[in-house]
């Protein structure tokens, strides 16, 4: 049951400290460090597989599932803003070199 507890505790502490540190980052930065940090979605991946895996009741895969669900969601995103903001350095083909 204090595992249960302690879990709760890391997930709220976690998604707490995200928030603080994304919500300090401006506008203008975001997508240069969405490109920049693909690999930390990745990993936040990774962890909510493990985390799913080690899942005893129903809750606990309720909650791994949506963490698996939501970093998987990150990941791609990441990927499809790091592709729009590479297309913008692409030759545009109209009346060019």
């Amino acid at each position: 049951m204090i595992e249960g507890f302690v879990a709760l505790y890391i997930f709220m502490l976690a998604a707490f400290t995200g928030y603080e540190v994304i919500s300090k980052v401006p506008v203008i930065l975001h997508t240069p460090l969405m490109s920049g940090s693909n690999f930390i979605h990745g990993i936040v991946l990774v962890g909510a597989m493990v985390a799913l895996g080690h899942a005893h009741t129903g809750l606990e895969q309720l909650v791994g599932f949506v963490g698996v669900l939501l970093a998987a969601g990150n990941v791609v995103g990441g990927f499809i803003v790091t592709e729009r903001m590479l297309d913008m350095f692409k030759a545009s083909g109209k009346g060019g070199k």
